[in-house]
Parts: structure tokens; C-alpha cells; sequence
């Protein structure tokens, strides 16, 4: 590997990216519930690693299949969406070795290849819907915040760039400090294995408020895993949270403050944010970036849009789970601890929510934010359902491999789901899902990885009748086909 090849690990300035607090046994650890990030891009791929299983994942699934895979060359037949040219973005994601820094605060670092291939459900679902739709629900959003408890933030008109001070001023009661407390698996020289309690720092945005809860938008790695949640607003004053939903395809969660655990001191020195159409940027706008950097408290860093839509492709060092997504790339430095936290434009509208960098000895001021027009829709998904009862929860039957961009290209085969067994009279063999199938969409949204469809199917009861979207191999090519599916129960 070359010298672009970097292990978050304190032992060079150039990856020192993630971050202990506290002490950490002093043990090799494996990467369970650790959310430390390890900057190794493989293929250029933006990715977290952890110790676990080596080698190709695919390989005994696939090939035991390979007599129906597409043996010709030719691609599936699917629709690709219209999108601005990104050639650079593309080089990005195929260079030799990156290192990935997902900005958040992390106690211990991993190192290794980590990909869960043995779980029977796991995915995430990504929302189907135009940049006019999120344009659309951003507004939406803003209009819902009018009258509540917790004014919402004022634009600001003719700010530049060399004083944003009343810009940050305006915005900073509405951006919160989040610690995340979970459990770490590590393992000794020894072979021993044990677990201790890790601290991680992220950021997160006020989007939304209600009779009962305010609503903050952060990235899904800053709260995964959490077995408490602490939030800590402008003031520092700090309350109690639980997350209410996650999309782990989109790296987008939803957590909730209830409003009465809010003195009224705090509730009148917070804002709720309003939100931006990024739909309208423009490259070379300024833009602020505000997060926890280094979980040191609330900090700015202000620079220019550099590009938009930039494919980033990125894996999740806890789950193995991996997604592409089409980012917002800034100059606006985006340290560690800024995950979750608001990139805004001039005005101090929320443009994006950090999540994102790119960190190499040969790269500077590269760093990536979901666009809020991207983000608003399943922001809004996460905050308006409702998850189902664990004794009423739907069980769709099956054991899946994530098919990631590049096991696609590899295998000649769709992105998706590849379903390496059928439980046997479970609700998907009912409907006629084979060993083989690769899934792309459930009940209309996107299905990228084992951990999104496992979480998406939390929200659906036993008996709910869907459409579960399938490629399947015919004579050599992947043909779509679209299965209605009566969900079991899980118990």
C-alpha cells in the first residue's frame, strides 16, 4: 500500500483523527460498537476498517452462483438517474489510499478489514424523492418550527466572508454538542476478550420542534451503538436524548430532547435552524462550518463551495455496511467532533450537515457535507414514524450479503442485497424471493446494504402487504421484477 495509506492510531500528526477520552485498556481492539473510524481506503473508497473476517465476503455466495450470473459482459438494466458531471468525484473514489476521517470524537481506533457478512438482517433504506422534493421538505420544516416554544434562527443578508460573526452569533443556539457513551469489545495479545465503556463526541443541528420534543439532526455514526446520549445546547446546559430513528445508508439520524426536561433558561437561549435549498448553491460560495471539533466545544471554520454532487463512497467501520452518496465538498475545515454538525451559507441557512473528510499528506481542505435537500426528506421520514412493537415486528425471511459499487463492478451484478439464503416457509419464500435475487428496493425505497432493510422493516408490522423490487438472473443478464410480499412476525 502506498504512503497515501494511513491507520488513525496517534502515532502521526497526518492521521490523527480519532480521538480517546479516558483511558483505553491497553489491548488490540476489534471494533464493536467503538465508533473510531480507521482511515484505510481501499480502491479509494472512503472507509472505516476493523479487525474481522478477510478476503472477499462474496466469494463463497457468488460463485456457488455464478452459472446464473451475467457471463456476456453486459450491465443490468436499470435506469440510471440524470446527474451533473463528476469526473473528478469518480477519481477520488478510485484512487490508491485515502484516509477517512468520519469527524467524530472517538475513544479507541480500530485497525483491519471488517465486513459482517454473517448477519441475517441489516440495511439501509435511502428515500426516493427529487431535489425539488427536498427543496419542498426543507420549507416544510421551516414552516412547522413557526410558533413553538423555541424561536427559530433569522437570516442574515450581506455577510462576507472575513467577519461572520453575526452570522455565527444567530446560529450557534441552534447547534448542539452530542456524547455518545457505548460499550467497546477489545481483545488482548493473550486472546482475552472483554468490553469497557467508550466516550465519542459528534455535533448535531435543532431541525424541527413539536408539543413534546425538540428534533436534532446529526450523522447515524455519531449515535450508533449509544447506550446513552447526553446533549449539551449553546448555554452548556446538557439534557438527556434518545435516538428516534436512523438511516445508516444516508449516515442521517433523528435524536429527540423531550421539552420538559428543558428549563426555561434554556429554552429561551436555544434556536431552532432554518434550513437552506441547496438546490440553489453555487461553486465558489462561501459557506461556515460549525461542530464540536475535537469535542473541545462549539468551534468555526469558514471557506468556499469547492463542488457539488461529488460521489463519495464510504463503509461503516462498525457495520461493514457501504453506500455512495453525492456530496457537497468545502474547503471549510471539518475536523473531528464536526460530524453532524451545519454547513451554512452566508445568510446562516443550513446548506448541509457535515460528515465527511478526505485526509492525505497530499491533500488539503477537502471535506464533504450531505446536502440539506438530500437530507430533509429522511429527516423528516425518521422524526414521523413510528417504530413497531418488538412482538409485532415484521420478519421478511432471509440472510443477505451487502453488494457494494465495487463487488458490482467485480460481479457484473446490481447493487443491492444478494440473498444468500431463504429461511424456509419464511415470508419471502412464500412470495417466491430465490437464493440468488438481489434486492434493490423495499416498499419503494432504496435497499443498499443487510442494515438498512433491518432497519426499515422495524418500522412495519407482521401482516403488512409490500413491494419488495428484485434483479434476478435470466440468460446471462439481471432482469427487474417487482414481488408483493405479506410480511411474517418475527416471533
Amino acid at each position: 500500500m502506498d504512503h497515501n495509506n494511513y491507520n488513525n492510531n496517534n502515532q502521526s500528526t497526518d492521521s490523527f483523527y480519532s480521538y480517546n477520552q479516558g483511558s483505553t485498556p491497553n489491548q488490540q481492539q476489534t471494533g464493536q460498537n467503538g465508533n473510531a473510524y480507521n482511515a484505510n481506503g481501499q480502491n479509494g473508497a472512503y472507509t472505516n476498517q476493523s479487525d474481522g473476517m478477510n478476503g472477499n465476503p462474496y466469494q463463497n455466495f457468488y460463485q456457488n452462483t455464478m452459472n446464473q450470473q451475467p457471463q456476456n459482459g453486459k450491465k443490468p438494466k436499470k435506469a440510471k438517474k440524470e446527474k451533473k458531471p463528476a469526473g473528478f468525484g469518480r477519481k477520488l473514489a478510485r484512487c490508491a489510499a485515502i484516509a477517512l476521517v468520519f469527524g467524530l470524537v472517538a475513544g479507541p481506533t480500530f485497525a483491519g478489514a471488517n465486513y459482517l457478512t454473517g448477519h441475517a438482517l441489516g440495511t439501509n433504506t435511502k428515500t426516493e424523492s427529487s431535489n425539488t422534493d427536498g427543496a419542498a421538505e426543507a420549507q416544510a420544516i421551516n414552516d412547522s418550527n413557526q410558533g413553538g416554544k423555541v424561536q427559530s434562527t433569522s437570516t442574515s443578508s450581506g455577510t462576507t466572508t472575513t467577519d461572520v460573526s453575526d452570522v455565527v452569533s444567530n446560529v450557534m443556539p441552534s447547534i448542539v454538542a452530542i456524547t455518545n457513551v457505548s460499550e467497546t469489545q477489545y481483545q488482548s495479545f493473550f486472546g482475552q476478550s472483554g468490553t469497557y465503556e467508550s466516550t465519542s463526541c459528534g455535533s448535531g443541528i435543532i431541525v424541527k420542534q413539536d408539543d413534546n420534543y425538540l428534533y436534532i439532526a446529526t450523522n447515524n455514526h455519531v449515535v450508533d451503538g449509544a447506550n446513552s446520549l447526553t446533549v449539551q445546547f449553546s448555554n452548556d446546559t446538557t439534557v438527556s436524548a434518545t435516538i428516534k430513528g436512523q438511516d445508516a445508508t444516508t449516515d442521517l439520524a433523528v435524536v429527540q430532547v423531550a421539552l420538559s426536561d428543558i428549563d426555561a433558561d434554556t429554552l429561551s437561549a436555544i434556536k431552532v435552524a432554518t434550513l437552506s435549498d441547496s438546490d440553489q448553491l453555487s461553486v465558489g460560495s462561501s459557506c461556515i462550518a460549525i461542530g464540536n471539533a475535537l469535542g473541545y466545544g462549539q468551534s468555526v471554520t469558514t471557506g468556499v463551495i469547492s463542488a457539488l454532487n461529488r460521489e463519495v463512497s464510504v463503509s461503516d467501520e462498525t457495520s461493514g455496511a457501504s453506500y455512495t452518496s453525492e456530496l457537497i465538498q468545502t474547503d471549510a475545515a471539518i475536523n473531528p467532533g464536526n460530524s453532524g454538525g451545519a454547513l451554512l451559507n452566508a445568510n446562516g441557512e443550513v446548506i448541509g450537515i457535515n460528515s465527511v473528510k478526505y485526509s492525505s499528506t497530499e491533500v488539503e481542505g477537502i471535506g464533504y457535507a450531505i446536502p440539506i435537500n438530500t437530507a430533509a426528506p429522511i429527516i423528516n421520514q425518521l422524526i414521523t414514524m413510528e417504530k413497531v412493537d418488538e412482538a409485532n415486528s415484521a420478519y421478511l425471511g432471509i440472510k443477505g450479503v451487502d453488494v457494494s459499487s465495487d463487488v458490482a463492478k467485480t460481479y457484473n451484478m446490481p447493487s443491492g442485497v444478494y440473498v444468500a439464503q431463504v429461511v424456509a416457509n419464511s415470508a419471502a419464500a412464500q412470495a417466491g424471493i430465490q437464493q440468488g435475487d438481489i434486492i434493490t428496493k423495499f416498499d419503494g425505497k432504496d435497499i443498499q446494504t443487510m442494515e438498512g432493510l433491518s432497519q426499515t422493516l422495524q418500522y412495519y408490522a407482521a401482516g403488512t402487504q409490500v413491494d419488495v423490487t428484485i434483479q434476478r438472473a435470466n440468460g446471462g443478464q439481471y432482469e427487474e421484477q417487482t414481488i408483493s410480499v405479506t410480511l411474517g412476525s418475527k416471533n
